[in-house]
């Protein structure tokens, strides 16, 4: 469970140009459920995402994860929390051209010092179940759009993560490949993983997985949860 308390985020704090991107939110998300963050571009969104995946510290407010106070930690052990906790999915995918897909998923792994092998076979399972298996030794280059969105996926679940965080994923897809990634975030919650969305793309506001909408709009909840 991951719970934010009368969170704000401020950007050039004290400045003429000071812009408040997070406004006083208080949100809880439950474990195992999927949670979508909806609202025009400038709301919020991923500010949120940011916040509540530990790859930013707010202005105010607190942030917890299970029972743990996230927002005073040192960042070395904030470091850990995320690898160990959180997996990212991003707008634009941010894989390696050159090496091969198995490699892109393995990457995240290599600092826990888990042996390769091992690594290896769950990046090989990842691939499966994203129906990719046999596209591991391709050069990520040459995948189609859908490919490189799930490679993207099974490089964020490599950890076993049991948080997946995916800033608007459907943002460059069609609507074929659109309902593809909304079916993969089925399947990863039926295997008890939380996951919180960004997306303003109705396929992903409809779609039969998602357990609660939370809108947002010059960086405050008007729908969905709660105000600090």
């Amino acid at each position: 469970m991951i719970r934010l308390v009368d969170v704000s985020k401020v950007y050039n704090a004290g400045r003429d140009n000071a812009f408040v991107a997070v406004d006083g939110v208080s949100l809880t998300i439950a474990a195992g459920t999927v949670t979508a963050l909806q609202g025009p571009s400038g709301s919020g969104k991923t500010t949120l995402l940011c916040l509540a995946g530990c790859m930013a510290r707010p202005s105010s407010g607190r942030i917890f994860l299970e029972d743990t106070e996230l927002t005073s930690l040192p960042e070395r052990f904030l470091t850990d929390i995320r690898r160990r906790t959180f997996g990212f999915v991003f707008q634009r995918f941010n894989l390696i051209k050159g090496v091969s897909v198995l490699e892109n998923v393995m990457l995240p792994a290599y600092p826990t010092g888990e042996p390769h092998a091992v690594v290896r076979q769950r990046a090989l399972a990842l691939l499966d179940l994203l129906g990719l298996a046999g596209k591991g030794s391709a050069r990520v280059e040459w995948l189609s759009g859908g490919e490189a969105q799930r490679t993207a996926i099974a490089r964020a679940l490599i950890n076993t993560p049991a948080v997946l965080i995916a800033d608007e994923p459907t943002a460059h897809l069609d609507t074929t490949l659109s309902r593809e990634f909304m079916d993969s975030m089925g399947r990863l919650k039926a295997r008890g993983t939380t996951i919180l969305i960004a997306s303003h793309d109705p396929l992903v506001r409809d779609a039969p997985v998602i357990d609660r909408i939370v809108e947002m709009r010059d960086g405050r909840l008007v729908a969905g949860g709660e105000q600090g």
